[in-house]
């Protein structure tokens, strides 16, 4: 690595440690009118408040911020290769936080999560004909089958006992052992808020090796664990097995609030599939921009204590939406361990659509529908507590008029 490169990662460590000085401030309401955010602009002129997309009304943080406007003093924003100093704070990212050791040489840096995962599963579509899809998952998923020409064979994930959502194994196993040619798997989970054990990663891996299938894993909201006593770990790796078998995706984009820059990267330690993945990128998918790096850079290389504080408030605002929820007839959810992204089984409501429905007491939320589960509806607790009290107090009334 080149002194200048070392020296990067120098600076974003030394922005890193000052901003440890000022605890940030979540609670701060920002106004994003005249942003063009797709978030609040689709409720534009209406007394609606926002809960859907998976954006955070939350500020991105200073050091990222800081790394975007150190970029902007130089006038070219070219077509741009990765920079050293991206590779080194991503692979020091996976070994810090999961023990991972990978190899610089597996990583594909792409624009997106989504257009990752669209083009991984294009690329193993001739070794079979269906791809196993647990469900519910957030839309994109359900539209790769059809965009690659292929089956969705989607496995229902099961409500144990205890109140928490799990795969089911015994389903899995026989959608595998058909014509599966991949699985699409989603970790943590979006939108039910599992962090899965690594008790249940490794069954799971024993089912793609055993079957001989691939493993597309999107670990977008991996940076967001909530539950104080979960851990998540990439499945990919767990061992060599399943890591041949892999196409990882990582970006910082959610915890560190900056999804409109774009940015992600897949990890791919099998040679061919990596070199076969890159081709397909080059040909059908744009290159991360030069702003992009240089905030995937500064949150790869993030280790001051922003990411516990935001986790700690986010982990209140699930905690505290809980239990509203639970106050409420008709209304249930589960512990959120990861994301802050609620998901609220409103079917006993007989709302005939239920994001219409709560809609209309200005409350937006995503329809379960969309993401294969009618009767669902999804709420994003990213956001600052009094929007948040704003939204439970509407979420309320709404009950309320369809209550028995």
């Amino acid at each position: 690595m080149k002194n200048d490169d070392r020296a990067s990662v120098a600076a974003w460590a030394t922005t890193l440690a000052g901003e440890t000085a000022a605890a940030p401030n979540f609670d701060t309401l920002i106004d994003r009118s005249g942003t063009s955010s797709s978030k609040w602009e689709k409720y534009a002129g209406q007394d609606v408040l926002p809960f859907w997309v998976a954006d955070m009304d939350l500020a991105s943080p200073p050091f990222v911020v800081d790394a975007l406007r150190e970029r902007l003093r130089h006038p070219l924003f070219g077509y741009t290769e990765a920079p050293a100093a991206a590779v080194e704070a991503l692979v020091g990212w996976l070994a810090r936080r999961y023990g991972w050791q990978a190899s610089p040489d597996w990583l594909v840096w792409i624009s997106g999560v989504v257009p990752g995962f669209t083009l991984a599963a294009q690329l193993l579509a001739d070794r079979g004909d269906e791809l196993v899809i647990p469900t519910p998952v957030y839309p994109p998923f359900l539209k790769v089958p059809g965009r690659c020409r292929l089956d969705g064979s989607l496995s229902p994930l099961v409500r144990s006992a205890s109140g928490r959502w799990e795969m089911d194994f015994d389903d899995l196993a026989r959608r595998l052992g058909g014509r599966a040619a991949a699985l699409m798997f989603c970790n943590p989970h979006n939108p039910t808020g599992r962090v899965y054990d690594e008790d249940e990663l490794r069954r799971l891996a024993a089912l793609v090796v055993d079957n001989d299938v691939m493993i597309v894993s999107d670990e977008i909201h991996c940076p967001l664990i909530l539950a104080a006593e979960k851990r998540h770990r990439p499945i990919a790796a767990l061992d060599d097995a399943v890591a041949e078998r892999s196409i990882t995706l990582f970006a910082p984009t959610k915890a560190y609030n900056f999804p409109g820059l774009g940015g992600a990267v897949a990890v791919i330690p099998d040679a061919e599939l990596r070199e076969q993945f890159s081709e397909s990128v080059q040909g059908l998918a744009h290159g991360v921009s030069p702003l992009a790096y240089a905030a995937l850079t500064a949150a790869f290389a993030d280790q001051s204590p922003w990411l516990d504080a935001l986790n700690a408030y986010l982990a209140a605002n699930g905690a505290r939406l809980q239990e509203a929820v639970a106050e409420l007839p008709g209304v249930s959810t589960t512990r959120v361990e990861g994301t802050y992204l609620a998901w609220l089984d409103v079917r006993e409501l007989g709302m005939p659509n239920p994001a219409d429905c709560f809609e209309a007491f200005g409350l937006g939320l995503s329809d379960g529908a969309d993401f294969g589960a009618p009767g669902f509806v999804r709420f994003n607790f990213g956001c600052p507590r009094r929007m948040l009290e704003r939204g439970i107090e509407r979420l309320a009334q709404a009950v309320a008029s369809f209550s028995p």
